[in-house]
């Protein structure tokens, strides 16, 4: 696949849930209906071992196995692809570039070094030895809303301009005040946010999503983001409903029961029924919401924002 530039890195990307059966095994043939599934729905690209891949929870042997899976699907349909690289540690994550990095996917994604927080320079040298790695192949830098180091506005900017091999950044977003200060990082990186809030950010600078509503239902998240290119206002409007049912529906599974963004994301998948045989189980010892939770999340779904399932 040819790698991708800042511009190319954009839309609505699905994430690559992991299926986990009793046993704690992952399933493999679901995993592949799952691809196949994305590639049906057109999304703008799929991508591997984020926080819903339970990338945390994976022996080498299965990252492997998963990347290559993903690889040949994604090569044969000419859908873009990213490799997610992120493990707590540097050693780890430098290892898995290098043993996926003839597999060329589109970009890969990484987090930082997550045992002890980085100063500055620690980040700039873990990010410069990277990109040196992977080139020509571009780093995404996922900064997720747990991480113990979160960037700011600054912060980007200032890698934006000295690591060129760096494309882009998935973060949580932020209020006015942030958007205006990423103004300089927007026009420099693809930067992607929080799926329930696509409308808003890309009305703000923001290229794209690395998409929970995809989670819920990918063609219906790939629909809204064409509407967001070809119709801004009616996506804004769709935007502030999916929001507001995302809120009440989904993100208590986070500040309520007390449940990673992974159960939420395959919680909604599981709602969505697109992918027969998921379950909402994750790896020992993280717990996921329960089958009941899933089905009420599908119902309020399909009859507050029924656009999604059309």
């Amino acid at each position: 696949m040819k790698p991708l530039t800042a511009k190319e890195i954009l839309g609505n990307w699905a994430t690559l849930l992991l299926p986990i059966q009793a046993d704690d095994a992952i399933d493999y043939g679901l995993l592949g209906a799952e691809i196949d599934h994305f590639v049906a729905a057109r999304v703008n690209g799929i991508y591997s071992n984020g926080t819903a891949g339970e990338f945390y929870t994976q022996s080498e042997e299965e990252f492997d196995r998963i990347s290559l899976l993903l690889a040949q699907k994604c090569e044969r349909a000419q859908m873009p692809f990213q490799i997610g690289l992120s493990h707590p540690s540097a050693q780890t994550a430098l290892d898995r570039l290098r043993r996926t990095k003839a597999l060329q996917p589109s970009a890969f994604q990484v987090i930082l070094p997550d045992w002890f927080p980085l100063s500055p320079p620690e980040i700039t040298a873990f990010l410069e030895r990277m990109v040196a790695e992977a080139g020509p192949i571009p780093l995404i830098v996922y900064n997720p809303p747990h991480a113990k180091r979160r960037l700011v506005p600054a912060e980007w900017l200032a890698l934006a301009e000295s690591i060129p091999g760096l494309a882009g950044i998935k973060v949580p977003g932020g209020d006015d005040a942030w958007y205006a200060a990423m103004q300089p990082v927007f026009k420099r990186w693809s930067v992607f946010i929080p799926g329930h809030l696509l409308a808003e950010g890309m009305a703000r600078g923001a290229q794209g999503a690395y998409s929970n509503v995809a989670c819920l239902s990918p063609s219906g998240a790939q629909r809204w983001y064409e509407q967001c290119v070809q119709d801004p206002a009616a996506a804004r409007a769709l935007g502030q409903r999916i929001a507001k049912f995302w809120e009440a529906n989904v993100a208590p599974i986070i500040t309520r029961d007390g449940m990673g963004n992974m159960a939420a994301d395959k919680a909604t998948a599981v709602a969505g029924g697109w992918l027969p045989g998921l379950h909402p189980r994750l790896r020992w010892p993280y717990r996921a919401a329960s089958l009941e939770t899933c089905r009420r999340i599908g119902e309020v779904a399909r009859a507050e924002v029924p656009e999604l399932f059309s």
